[in-house]
């Protein structure tokens, strides 16, 4: 949630602020605004809605500087206004921007209202603002100040700082939410994520929880949580301007769609070139640590939880593991028994969802070390903490309603599967090969299932004038059933459902008519018998079904029965393919309702806050 950026630069840097925040504006986009030091104080815009309304009011004032920050925001503490828009300004003389939740800002409220603090906004970050001008004004430096005020801060955060005291200085911290410096030729900068300075350099250093660092024109300095100087390394992103790009599309969302084929490849393509399921794929310790595993548990929250879900299938069938599936924001909550030889599996796309890292960390703390992060991007904190790492390569995904990085994800899911199966003495070398041929020609299938486009784009109308639908799925497809309601109700508004479809007549069944329509995932598996008994239960109830079938699957569209065949039946990985055709009717649903699709209301990409 929210994105920050800042720099320190020989040039006017208003111009990189403002691209920065248009590429962080997946991360929130209720309000934005940036801060600037001049010879006359800070100066500072702000505006209620997209970067771009900010950009026009800041070019408006001729807006310019050579140091500042921006911040683009979604909505925690206070609601959405200017006054409650970053940067925050503290008695005129010092701006912060911030990410994250401050848990003890009450108490840090009061206190600083006793000290003579007005306050403006009914943020916490203002109490942030207010306790570093605090130590400022006692005559501490603004690095001593700012690594004053982070001690007594409870929650977590990033933070950026500008004041006239130190008009060549940006002092930054994080705690538990991303934040990198950028090493440029013209400047330094900071930035929530990569993509805010591409356009300025490729070098970027990740910082670690506790850490405070100085950012000047000639270079930074970086203090762990102790206060001695420390040294991080310096990488090389491999992030390109052009994954940033629409390109010849209208959403980065159809974008996302499409790029399906070539993320799924080149996910696929360690797998492909070792011609084998190794255990080295997920780090060097892997081998020693599959060993010891007796069970699973999968930690993971939205979308990659529903992965999880398809996962524990996998995992229970192949490898005969006993695999628990947990939202990660429950787990970490409640009173578990903890099991040192059960292996911890964390899913994010950014690797920064806090409530996985939050879960991650307790799991930790009952003595299980035995983890694996499987994520999408590079040096995030959830693989950093973890002993094994499955990095996909999905590339960047800016659309909030996630869709290559869900197909990704459960690729990197069946590799597990299939390698713990391989460890464990229950994958021979002939079902290797078959697995290994089907992962050849998934990416292929996808596409075939893409170009089922315009067939749904017609279905689609059929679900935009209505307020529900029910989606049915059996067996490892329930969790697709899942993520197409998730998909459909996150950008279009349309509240949506998923069941088992056995479970139709324990309740759901009671909400279907006319106007309910129902989506039906049904495979030519071994439940698709089953599955054709349900359908004749919405039937039966004049519901209106619409079915996602295989090529060679014997379904006959009738009235009030529409059938669309994805490619033939592709066996265990049948899952992956059955995602595209609910992501596509989803999208195109939003379309003719005329919703935001990349930007959907009261969301955001990278949740970063409990």
């Amino acid at each position: 949630m929210c994105g920050i950026v800042g720099a320190v630069g020989s040039r006017d840097i208003v111009p990189v602020l403002i691209e920065g925040l248009s590429r962080l504006e997946y991360r929130g986009y209720d309000s934005a605004g940036v801060a600037v030091l001049a010879a006359d104080g800070i100066r500072r815009v702000r505006t209620v809605g997209r970067v771009a309304t900010m950009q026009e009011k800041a070019n408006a004032e001729h807006l310019t500087g050579l140091v500042g920050i921006g911040h683009t925001r979604w909505a925690t503490h206070g609601g959405v206004t200017e006054s409650n828009a970053h940067p925050h300004v503290s008695r005129g003389e010092l701006a912060v921007v911030h990410n994250g939740i401050i848990e003890n800002h009450d108490e840090q409220r009061e206190r600083l209202k006793g000290l003579g603090y007005a306050f403006e906004s009914q943020t916490d970050t203002e109490v942030i603002a207010h306790l570093i001008h605090h130590y400022l004004a006692q005559g501490s430096t603004l690095l001593a100040a700012v690594q004053l005020a982070v001690r007594e801060l409870v929650g977590a955060f990033a933070i950026s700082v500008v004041a006239l005291k130190s008009p060549d200085l940006m002092v930054c911290a994080r705690q538990g939410c991303p934040l990198l410096i950028g090493l440029g030729e013209e400047g330094n900068f900071i930035a929530s994520d990569v993509s805010a300075v591409l356009s300025v350099t490729r070098k970027v250093i990740y910082l670690e929880d506790g850490d405070v660092a100085t950012i000047e024109r000639r270079g930074v300095v970086i203090y762990g949580a102790d206060g001695k100087q420390v040294e991080r390394k310096v990488h090389l992103s491999d992030v390109s301007l052009a994954s940033m790009e629409l390109g010849p599309y209208s959403h980065f969302m159809q974008k996302e769609i499409h790029e399906q084929p070539r993320a799924l490849t080149d996910t696929i393509e360690a797998l492909i070139d070792d011609a084998s399921f190794s255990p080295a794929l997920f780090g060097k310790d892997a081998e020693e640590v599959f060993k010891q595993v007796d069970s699973v548990l999968i930690l993971a929250a939205g979308t990659s939880y529903y992965a999880g879900l398809t996962a524990k299938y996998w995992l229970e069938s192949m490898a005969q593991l006993p695999t628990s599936v947990e939202i990660s924001s429950e787990y970490r909550y409640r009173s578990s028994v903890p099991n040192p030889r059960q292996l911890i599996v964390t899913i994010s796309q950014s690797g920064e969802t806090l409530d996985t890292m939050e879960a991650l960390k307790h799991a930790k703390s009952l003595g299980q070390e035995l983890t694996l992060a499987i994520c999408n991007v590079q040096e995030s904190a959830i693989p950093r903490a973890s002993r094994l790492i499955l990095y996909t390569r999905a590339g960047a995904e800016i659309g909030v309603a996630s869709t290559k990085a869900f197909t990704t994800q459960l690729v990197a899911l069946f590799t597990l599967a299939v390698t713990l199966a391989k460890q464990r003495g229950r994958l021979n070398a002939e079902q290797e090969s078959v697995h290994l041929d089907a992962l050849r020609h998934l990416p292929g299938s996808v596409q075939y299932a893409l170009n089922l486009e315009p067939q749904i784009r017609e279905w689609a109308k059929a679900f935009a004038n209505k307020q529900h639908a029910l989606f049915l799925g059996r067996g490892v497809h329930y969790p697709i059933a899942l993520e197409g309601a998730l998909k459909l109700k996150e950008i279009s508004y349309i509240h949506a459902e998923a069941y088992p479809a056995g479970e139709l007549k324990h309740g759901p069944l009671a909400l279907v008519d006319k106007d309910m329509p129902v989506v039906v995932i049904a495979p030519n598996d071994a439940l698709l018998e089953k599955v054709k008994s349900n359908m004749q239960e919405v039937a039966a109830r004049g519901g209106e079904l619409f079915v996602f079938a295989d090529a060679d699957s014997h379904f006959t569209a009738s009235e009030g029965v529409h059938v669309i065949r994805t490619p033939r039946h592709v066996g265990v990985l049948s899952p992956i393919l059955h995602t595209i055709p609910v992501q596509l009717l989803a999208y195109h649903a939003a379309l003719l309702k005329g919703t935001d699709v990349d930007k959907p209301r009261n969301l955001a990409k990278s949740v970063t806050v409990e």
